[in-house]
């Protein structure tokens, strides 16, 4: 792969994430650490375990299972000992902190072995309060910081224009990708989209995605209440939203309850966790962003247009940066089911707008792979390591 350029060899990375679940951050893990080993490092991952374990140890990466979720700072006290006793063990030279709970213990332990300090900031973080801002503030203390989007990048230098510590901190804008090998129409074989269609129905319907974990904020609740409207409207749809609570029971019983008084049981289906989001893709009409709050970057829309989908998405954060209105998709007011019920029964009627859209998404997603973003990453921890052997 790419990464190959930009030899490791004899390095080790420590990434450091809660745990291991599906999820963009943690997919971003695994598609690094192959670029790690791939450029002759080694790999390490610390995390409370997950379904993704498996796979970072079929790459060759190995894993460390500590408490890394935990807000707790008494339980951080530990962490971070055992983080610092692995960094000696190992011979780490990088940390890379992923998120802001197992980052201040990573911290600690970077600055007490003397290994460098990475952070990616995957989200753009909510709290203006100071103990809010304080606790965010750790993803902006690495060594390099690195920003998923140019909208990243903007809200972390808003959030930290006045703190001290953020003088000559570098930053460095890495959009996430999509892996286009996967991620491509033609590779989707039958009997995978058949697979799909066996599990979310919908042959003779307009077919509507949302992948993401169910958490208010990504939106679940406007779009079934857009459906609603649709249904009331005359379109014959079904809905497939993707995704676990990951600790939001109660907002997926909410979900499942405004579904039946909505009268769109027969409409939506949730299967929870989804192994092969392409054939999710294949499968839809139309992928659907409707996160309330800004995105980082918009993982969901990128991968929609590589898959070529039309997208509708919400018109603020990361989506702005992928999305081209109406020219790769269709950008939408925030939590609004109004006008997403609009933009949808636009790509209904009109099969020529989504093949557009579909056609100039594909090319429009080229521009966002995840070998251009494993190798970024990798030229960061090159910099780094250059940077610790000039000062020995």
């Amino acid at each position: 792969m790419p990464g190959q350029t930009l030899k490791l060899s004899g390095a080790c990375i420590l990434q450091v994430i809660p745990a291991l679940e599906a999820g963009g951050a943690e997919r971003t893990v695994l598609e690094v650490a192959e670029g790690i080993i791939g450029a002759g490092g080694r790999v390490l991952v610390a995390s409370e375990g997950g379904r993704l374990v498996p796979a970072l140890t079929g790459l060759g990466g190995a894993h460390v299972t500590l408490p890394m979720a935990s807000k707790n700072p008494l339980v951080w006290a530990r962490t971070r000992a055992a983080l610092a006793t692995l960094v000696r063990t190992e011979g780490v030279d990088i940390v890379h902190a992923r998120s802001r709970a197992p980052a201040w213990p990573a911290l600690w332990a970077s600055r007490r072995t003397g290994a460098s300090f990475v952070t990616t900031y995957h989200g753009a973080y909510s709290g203006k309060s100071t103990a809010k801002l304080l606790y965010n503030s750790v993803m902006a203390r690495g060594d390099v910081v690195i920003a998923n989007s140019r909208f990243t990048e903007s809200a972390i230098r808003e959030a930290f224009a006045d703190w001290r510590f953020m003088q000559g901190r570098r930053i460095v804008t890495i959009p996430r990708g999509a892996a286009l090998g996967d991620f491509d129409p033609g590779a989707v074989t039958p009997d995978r989209l058949t697979a799909a269609f066996d599990v979310l129905g919908g042959e003779d319907r307009f077919r509507i995605l949302l992948p993401g974990r169910l958490t208010p904020w990504k939106g679940q609740a406007v779009l079934i209440e857009a459906a609603r409207q649709l249904q009331e409207r005359g379109l014959t749809l079904r809905l497939a939203l993707l995704g676990s609570p990951q600790g939001h029971e109660d907002y997926e019983r909410m979900l499942n309850a405004t579904i039946e008084q909505a009268g769109l049981s027969d409409a939506v289906v949730m299967p929870g966790e989804w192994d092969d989001m392409p054939a999710a893709y294949a499968w839809a009409d139309v992928a659907v962003s409707a996160s309330t709050r800004p995105e980082a970057f918009g993982r969901v829309a990128l991968e929609a247009m590589a898959m070529a989908r039309p997208v509708v998405a919400t018109d603020h954060g990361g989506s702005r940066e992928t999305v081209l209105p109406e020219e790769t998709g269709i950008l939408v007011e925030p939590g609004q089911a109004a006008p997403l019920a609009d933009a949808l029964l636009r790509l209904a009627k009109e099969p020529a707008l989504g093949a557009r859209l579909s056609a100039a998404g594909r090319q429009r997603a080229a521009q966002f792979s995840t070998a251009a973003m494993v190798e970024a990453t990798l030229g960061v921890y090159r910099d780094v390591l250059e940077a610790r052997e000039r000062k020995a």
